[in-house]
């Protein structure tokens, strides 16, 4: 991808041609005060149905991450694992996690009913989930949780996706902290969940704890993938009841006036693998994919959370308990983060903040094993995660101007970033512990060299922001379309 600036913002466009579609919609001529509250009862309607996408996405997590809590009351040693084995048992699900992405965020575009996707997705990871309750080796646990990243694959990005066919650039940044703060959420409450569970259902009907947490967490996802079909939106070209004409209307309207289409003329049909060629040919998409990499393998303290937490010393349910504060905290401050964020149009300095922020974390507990103060460092980690947030939203402003790309682009950073848990699930071995301060350290140079590549691809959009100025001045053209530092 070139500097080349783009140009026509002041232009409406269509919103990609495989909304299906030829046909110029045309909002009533009305003043801007009834547009207003039209558009304030749409984003009512669709920031309730993105509520229910948080409750997916923290079911989600908690499905991928309860193997770390069922660590603690005898997975390893019922499964007769030895070594790095579990380490690999973490690893494994990323494998599939990573495949999957792209491909399925492709199809996804291609469909008129994403709700029913999605929901179909979930309710067969909480099958897998079930049946990970009733594995009795650890070679079918491990072929289990690859399926299990398989099939999770499909609901993350292609959430972000949902959001950005709905959502303008400016308000994108606090909905995808929305959803992605379900992580957030579920680190905190499924380890109060975990520790319900492990503690009251421990030998019920010969079936011990671990056992008892996946067979309920399994259960409930399955309940809430069925609810999911017909609260979960689909794309604003699909019909919806649950929106009067002109709010329909609008929703496209808004989409063909927010979105910037490059080197493709009005009612072009777009090329069935026009995305997927652009996304891979644009090096943008290979930077920001190691960056992510580098700052989610500096996240995979949170896979381990409850390890790190039991170093302190406290039994298993006490334990899991001291994992909610932490993230309760580091759960507000995205919300606040990404709002800041979005209010002052900064994407650069509210993802390397949250990561400066956890170095000093990782910095005191390897410092110390003080119970205190190694407690105090897990809250400063947990504010690591908003930068995954805030980096997520400015994918998404960067890739703005063809769906279809976006789709592609979303989808293969996604996956790419997955690549950093793969490898960064082996910076826990238990032979580091308890002070685990080698695996702290490679979390503070994975994400300084995360935060340096961010800040050299901020130079580059600034410079592109440059030469679009200067492009339009000469010309004589009204201010085009820029890119958020």
């Amino acid at each position: 991808m070139s500097d080349r600036p783009l140009l026509g913002a002041g232009k409406s466009s269509h919103y990609g041609v495989s909304d299906r579609g030829n046909d110029s919609l045309v909002l009533p001529e009305c003043d801007e005060q009834n547009r207003r509250m039209v558009e304030k009862r749409l984003l009512r309607k669709l920031d309730l149905r993105v509520a229910f996408l948080v409750l997916i996405y923290i079911v989600n997590c908690m499905d991928r991450t309860n193997a770390a809590a069922a660590r603690l009351r005898g997975l390893e040693e019922d499964l007769g694992m030895t070594g790095n084995q579990f380490n690999t048992l973490m690893s494994i699900f990323y494998v599939g996690y990573l495949l999957t992405q792209a491909p399925s965020n492709m199809f996804l575009d291609r469909m008129t009913r994403p709700s029913l996707y999605l929901s179909s997705s979930m309710a067969i990871w909480g099958a897998i989930t079930v049946l990970m309750g009733v594995a009795q080796t650890y070679h079918a646990v491990l072929i289990l949780r690859l399926m299990l990243g398989f099939v999770e694959a499909a609901f993350f990005p292609g959430a972000i996706f949902l959001l950005s066919r709905w959502y303008k650039r400016n308000e994108l940044g606090f909905r995808t902290a929305l959803l992605a703060c379900g992580s957030s959420i579920s680190n905190a409450f499924s380890a109060l969940i975990a520790s319900g569970i492990l503690a009251s259902l421990d030998g019920t009907l010969g079936f011990t704890g671990w056992r008892w947490l996946f067979f309920v967490e399994g259960a409930l996802t399955i309940i809430v993938a069925v609810s999911a079909i017909w609260i979960l939106p689909d794309f604003p070209s699909s019909p919806s009841v649950w929106l009067l004409p002109d709010e329909q209307t609008l929703a496209k309207r808004r989409m063909e006036e927010e979105v910037m289409v490059r080197n493709e003329h009005e009612g072009t049909p777009v090329e069935d693998w026009s995305g997927l060629v652009e996304a891979l040919s644009d090096w943008r998409v290979w930077w920001l994919g190691a960056a992510l990499i580098l700052m989610d393998a500096c996240l995979s303290f949170r896979i381990f959370f409850p390890t790190l937490s039991a170093t302190m010393g406290y039994n298993s349910t006490i334990t899991l308990l001291l994992c909610a504060p932490p993230w309760i905290l580091g759960t507000a401050a995205s919300f606040l983060v990404a709002r800041h964020s979005d209010a002052t149009g900064d994407r650069f300095w509210h993802t390397a903040g949250p990561l400066f922020v956890a170095i000093i974390g990782f910095m005191i507990a390897i410092s110390t094993m003080n119970t205190a103060v190694r407690y105090l460092s897990l809250f400063f980690m947990a504010q690591a995660p908003a930068a995954h947030i805030v980096s997520l939203t400015w994918v998404m402003n960067t890739f703005s101007q063809s769906r279809s790309k976006r789709a592609v682009a979303i989808a293969l950073i996604n996956a790419m970033s997955s690549l950093g848990y793969i490898g960064s699930s082996y910076f826990w071995p238990s032979r580091w512990g308890p002070s685990y301060a080698n695996s702290y350290t490679m979390c503070i140079l994975t994400s300084t060299m995360s935060i340096v590549m961010l800040w050299v691809f901020r130079g580059h959009l600034s410079r592109c922001n440059e030469a679009a100025e200067v492009e339009e001045q000469a010309l004589g053209l009204p201010k085009g379309f820029r890119y958020l530092l």
